[in-house]
């Protein structure tokens, strides 16, 4: 497997519940600000390991001297080398927010999460009391995984991605966490499974 292989599937955008907004700018009376969308290093690795697990790699090197903890970051996918710095924000931070930031930097240039640069800057209204939006800004059908653009597909995708740390560990209760997410799935598109197992029926596609 070639790195040209896969790189459709590391530039695939993420499920909307795996980005985050932060506000980057504010007005001068800070009732509004702009929000930039972003992806955590832990999406950046489940990504990584969902496409090409076992031929990933990262690596830092800690740059002394720096006013906040940075790195710089190098990730070999596929035989293929990036490297980037990452910076620790605020006077608080920490070489592994250093390493985190370097992480997702590399990504981007493998073109992972790199489709949210290309969004169009959102002004939303801010309530700074509580340093957050008023309302939080969504993606547009573009930025949005295939299976998320029919009715549901978001908080099915959500779902999926929690049973990952919390699948029963009982055989049978598996089992019925299977039937009900295969009935959810198939709500997405009426009728779908009747067209599908009776193909010979009159008036239906085959």
């Amino acid at each position: 497997m070639k790195l040209s292989d896969v790189q459709r599937r590391l530039q695939a955008p993420f499920s909307a519940h795996l980005v985050g907004w932060r506000a980057a700018a504010f007005t001068k009376d800070r009732s509004r600000a702009m929000m930039l969308a972003y992806i955590d290093a832990r999406a950046v690795q489940d990504r990584l390991d969902a496409i090409c697990p076992d031929a990933w790699t990262f690596e830092i090197d800690v740059m002394h001297g720096a006013a906040t903890p940075t790195v710089k970051g190098r990730l070999t996918v596929l035989g293929v080398t990036r490297e980037d710095i990452g910076e620790a924000e605020g006077e608080r931070g920490t070489l592994k927010a250093a390493a985190s930031d370097a992480l997702k930097r590399c990504a981007v240039q493998f073109g992972i999460g790199r489709y949210l640069y290309d969004l169009p800057k959102q002004w939303v209204d801010w309530n700074d009391q509580k340093r957050e939006p008023a309302v939080t800004p969504t993606l547009p059908e573009w930025a949005r995984p295939d299976f998320e653009r029919s009715p549901g597909g978001a908080h099915i995708a959500q779902a999926m991605d929690q049973l990952k740390y919390e699948l029963p560990v009982d055989l049978d209760l598996q089992r019925e966490v299977y039937k009900h997410l295969k009935a959810a799935l198939h709500s997405l598109e009426p009728g779908t499974e009747r067209a599908r197992t009776t193909p010979s029926e009159p008036g239906r596609a085959a």
